[in-house]
């Protein structure tokens, strides 16, 4: 059987760069590339597809229509031949990824499905960092992180992973003692327990339920989510949290305080260095993250 034709590899692999950094300049640094070259792997490839799979302008590459349905179907059959040829390269060889996440999220959402992604990649290894400063610390000491935010540096690649509603939470005691509406009398002697990571949380959810100007006893602050529910659990205050984390906690000693939807400031986000998606331990906890659905 005669073998096809196929196209130079390393045209091949500057149009992926090109697409996967969403820039031509990205691409050409990475791959220690002058403009121009560049752009002659990216015409070369043209030539041999015979697609216009690039617009240029003012020296900026956007992707056409025929350059996405060609990204589309090589992008992971290129990714396929990679995996491959790296088996036989470094057979047995670990992956590694440093990744920082919010113990809660870890505990929640991430752990209960880790050995379906241990299923699809079982030479990946994740090192779990739980500490502070996480976003700070991405493309340092971190290959990639989860952080709950507002908006995550600008310079960062960065998903979305949910969007959420904040929470009053306490012990169904309490609950049944400040009663199914806002109090402020009530409300003003209690302690508020919050997560120094949603300070705002506490002031979205004052103003929601009417009582923007309410003084409670305490405002008592925490590095843990799971220290955070433990507490209201133990009655020991209101924790001011997501609707996630109450739902996923599945803590029948919890309920939520008044029936009263608050948008969240915050969000959970995937984070890394653009070039890091690059490495493959990085492009495949991110490729799994999304569909996994986390």
């Amino acid at each position: 059987m005669p073998v096809r034709r196929l196209p130079p590899l390393r045209a091949l692999e500057a149009f992926v760069r090109v697409v996967r950094l969403g820039s031509a300049k990205a691409a050409a640094n990475e791959l220690a590339l002058s403009p121009s070259a560049l752009s002659r792997r990216v015409a070369a490839l043209e030539d041999f597809t015979g697609k216009r799979l690039f617009t240029r302008q003012h020296q900026a590459m956007k992707l056409t229509d025929e350059g996405q349905a060609f990204y589309n179907v090589v992008g992971p059959k290129l990714e396929e031949l990679a995996e491959a040829v790296e088996s036989q390269i470094d057979r047995g060889q670990v992956l590694r990824l440093h990744l920082g996440v919010p113990s809660l999220f870890g505990g929640q959402r991430l752990f209960p499905r880790l050995p379906e992604l241990r299923k699809l990649h079982p030479r990946l290894h994740i090192d779990i960092d739980t500490g502070t400063h996480l976003e700070a610390r991405v493309g340092d000491t971190l290959d990639a992180a989860v952080i709950l935010a507002k908006e995550p540096d600008p310079a960062f690649y960065r998903v979305q992973l949910d969007h959420n509603k904040v929470y009053g939470i306490v012990s169904r005691e309490m609950a049944n003692d400040l009663g199914p509406r806002p109090d402020k009398d009530k409300l003003s002697k209690q302690t508020f327990l919050i997560h120094q990571d949603l300070p705002d949380s506490l002031d979205a959810w004052k103003k929601a339920i009417g009582l923007p100007d309410l003084e409670p006893a305490s405002v008592d602050k925490f590095d843990s989510g799971q220290l955070v529910l433990e507490a209201a659990a133990q009655g020991l205050g209101i924790a001011i949290m997501h609707d996630d984390h109450f739902r996923r906690s599945n803590d029948g000693r919890l309920a939520r305080l008044y029936d009263i939807d608050v948008e969240s400031p915050y969000r959970y986000w995937f984070v890394c260095r653009p070039k890091a998606l690059e490495t493959r331990p990085v492009r495949m906890f991110h490729e799994w993250l999304q569909q996994a659905g986390l």
